[in-house]
């Protein structure tokens, strides 16, 4: 019989720990004693180290069923590298040839190997079956068992196989582990793999040491990652996607911006994957940039941030990814961006699966929405939806408790929606609740007659963005509850009814607006929004003189957004100067060396320490670039612009578009052979002589002043035709 204090000698011997983590201790008695144990600890918790230890002091071989080959490979490399023998552990899986397969199996018959990880697939095929029914096994070990429950982060069907396995290879004891399970889900863990009188461990899901931040996923959002991660120079960090091209493109964007990043996803071949894996670990790269449906797998207890491109489908899935930073109890900075196109996306890629699975995951993506658009603690948003209560005001270390909103009164119209969910019998979700609030005579509303209701338009005057924040809080103050597991139907607690009948103060914030702007910040007109102003003035000062000297409008030469991006990147070379935007290499030569100069003798006489973050260099779209090289041969060879147009597939005004962003970025081009077709030579002269005089290009200002007389089609062209012959 081993006993604590065998325990904690063997963790000294054969870890190097001097100590147990949280209920590791008890955890590991558990498997000890022969108990069925359900563990539920968060990402960092040491659940590993569960099975681990056990499996090293236990008579026969321990099978740990986990779900990614990626993870049986950096757990069995950890475990050799804590032996003196590497056949203590092996996985068995499709990587390995037959000839690796053969020598596992005489490791593990040999009584030499105390764990072997097993993908479930793996566990299924006949031979194995065979195989492990004659070898002695100490206990099973299920991994990620959130896989299980159709309602975890992960489903996979072929986890619900592992038990019926389990009884035909033979019965031990199982131990089950997952870092994200809500009650919901432990509850089918526990029903499906046999476990119902299992001995229940669960740690607190809160990470103090996590910083949470949601963005509004703007144009600019690879602008802003590249300077996030350069101002964390040297530390690990990983970056989420959704698809396997925006890994690779995400990846070779922060290469060209000399960040040390590689790519990782299930699309690339085993050994490229492998050895991008191993950079990281060995950190001979500073980021991997991985999609969320592969997951890393990856034990590194010094990742420092954790980037979402795209928002997860699922909180357990967030909170999963978040937790790979900081597991080391230091730093770890979690930055999510978010769109509600993302989940746009993610509901259509949904549309092929059995309808009952559809809901469940539309069901997911509202919490993920709720909790990205709340202004709430993020921190309590999260533990409360793992059914742990946070009872801190300000947990000082997520978004909206460092920069906290006003709060405001919104007693009545709580009992508004109390009264409504009365009226509905309960039986509906908040987007129906909010639409009878509302009045809004929905097909749904007008099916149920609810136009018909009392309640119907009680809150006309409010607006949905607000009613979502009042059931939202409502909710995580404990006076609502939402019904997950029956499509998220909302339902009065005991707490709310006894609000109900003596109400009392309620008050809430309001939620983050996540209104996208589409445009990159740097093509806005207006004020300029340069970091420097004084060299803003400076460099409008000289745009003038220059352009007096050569007699052409100012714009001519740098517009506006150009001279602000200068004014805030510094550039002093003319490789720096044309990726500010709007410049290119043609403009650079042609105008950039006195502007260069004047930057230069700015920067040393002030001291400036230019921000090397800010000039972020980017990847020219292949097809783009592709695209608009057949457009400047076809007009070399003088082919009409309409019959161009038709060619490549495009509107008019969309090959326009295409012909400007060539010469905004400072190419010559001759579309006269088309334009003396098309416009009267007089025309041409009136707006050619327009745009020479005027202080602006700007398109809508110009058919103001030539409108009458002229179509845009025609204005666009002359200023192509412009600003080719004079801005190149």
């Amino acid at each position: 019989m081993i006993t604590k204090k065998d325990l904690l000698e063997a963790l000294k011997l054969h870890f190097g720990f001097d100590t147990f983590k949280g209920n590791q201790e008890v955890i590991m008695m558990s498997l000890l004693e022969g108990h069925d144990t359900f563990v539920l600890m968060p990402t960092g918790g040491g659940k590993s180290l569960c099975y681990q230890l056990p499996a090293l002091l236990m008579e026969g071989t321990a099978i740990v069923i986990s779900p990614l080959i990626a993870l049986m490979k950096n757990q069995v490399d950890a475990m050799r590298n804590f032996s003196e023998d590497d056949v203590v552990a092996h996985f068995l899986n499709s990587s390995l040839s037959k000839s690796a397969i053969d020598q596992v199996k005489s490791d593990i018959a040999s009584g030499k190997t105390k764990l072997l990880y097993v993908a479930p697939e793996s566990l299924t095929k006949e031979e194995n079956i065979e195989f492990l029914k004659t070898v002695p096994i100490s206990f099973y070990a299920v991994d990620e068992a959130h896989c299980i429950s159709e309602w975890g982060h992960d489903f996979r069907p072929e986890y619900r196989r592992i038990r019926p396995i389990i009884n035909e290879i033979g019965v031990r004891p199982v131990i089950a582990l997952t870092a994200t399970a809500t009650p919901k889900v432990q509850h089918d863990i526990q029903k499906n793999l046999g476990m119902q009188e299992a001995c229940v461990y669960k740690s607190s899901f809160n990470r103090p040491n996590l910083y949470y931040e949601v963005r509004p996923k703007t144009a600019n959002v690879d602008k802003d990652i590249i300077r996030f991660v350069k101002s964390q120079e040297g530390k690990s960090g990983i970056i989420y996607c959704l698809s396997r091209k925006k890994v690779e493109e995400l990846a070779e964007l922060l290469q060209i911006n000399n960040i040390k990043a590689l790519p990782y996803h299930a699309g690339m071949d085993g050994v490229t994957r492998t050895e991008n894996q191993d950079a990281f670990l060995l950190e001979k790269v500073d980021v991997i940039v991985a999609t969320i449906a592969f997951g890393m797998g990856i034990d590194k207890p010094d990742v420092r941030f954790v980037i979402h491109y795209d928002i997860p489908k699922s909180l357990e899935g967030y909170y999963q990814e978040t937790g790979r930073a900081g597991r080391d109890g230091g730093e770890g900075l979690c930055i999510t961006y978010y769109s509600a196109k993302d989940l746009q996306k993610l509901e259509k890629f949904m549309q092929s699966k059995p309808i009952a699975e559809q809901e469940i995951g539309k069901q997911l993506l509202i919490e993920t929405a709720s909790y990205a658009e709340s202004s709430v603690c993020r921190r309590r948003t999260l533990l409360h939806y793992f059914g742990e209560e946070y009872t801190e005001d300000n947990c000082g270390n997520c978004d909206n408790c460092l920069n906290p909103k006003k709060q405001v009164e919104a007693k009545d119209e709580l009992c508004a929606v109390m009264e409504t969910v009365t009226a509905l019998k309960e039986k509906f979700k908040a987007n129906h609740i909010i639409d009878v609030m509302l009045g809004k005579a929905t097909a749904d509303v007008k099916f149920y007659h609810h136009e018909d209701l009392d309640v119907f338009g009680c809150e006309e005057k409010s607006d949905d963005k607000f009613l979502n924040a009042v059931i939202r809080q409502a909710i995580i103050a404990g006076y609502l509850n939402k019904d997950i597991e029956n499509y998220g139907l909302i339902k009065i607690t005991a707490k709310g009814q006894k609000f109900l009948k003596k109400p009392e103060s309620f008050k809430i914030v309001e939620d983050n607006d996540f209104t996208e702007d589409e445009e990159p910040m740097i093509m806005k007109s207006g004020a300029a929004c340069a970091v420097d102003p004084e060299l803003y003035s400076i460099l409008k000062d000289l745009r003038r003189k220059e352009a007096k000297k050569l007699g052409l409008p100012p714009y001519v030469i740098f517009q506006d957004p150009s001279l602000e991006a200068m004014a805030t990147t510094y550039p002093i070379t003319m490789e720096e100067l044309a990726t500010i935007p709007g410049v290119g290499q043609g403009k650079a030569k042609r105008y950039g060396k006195v502007f260069l100069d004047v930057i230069k003798m700015h920067v040393e006489e002030n001291e400036i320490e230019r921000p090397e973050d800010l000039r972020v260099r980017t990847v020219p779209s292949k097809s783009k670039q592709k695209m608009r090289i057949a457009i400047i041969q076809a007009i070399d060879r003088r082919i009409a612009l309409d019959e161009l147009a038709e060619s490549k597939g495009l509107e008019f005004d969309e090959l326009l578009d295409q012909i400007e962003a060539i010469v905004y970025s400072g190419s010559k081009i001759n579309i006269n052979y088309f334009v003396d077709e098309v416009i009267d030579e007089d025309k041409q002269a009136d707006i050619y002589d327009y745009f020479k005089e005027s202080e602006s290009d700007d398109l809508e200002a110009a058919i103001e002043e030539l409108g009458m007389d002229c179509t845009e089609e025609e204005i666009r062209l002359v200023r192509i035709k412009f600003l080719s012959e004079l801005a190149n």
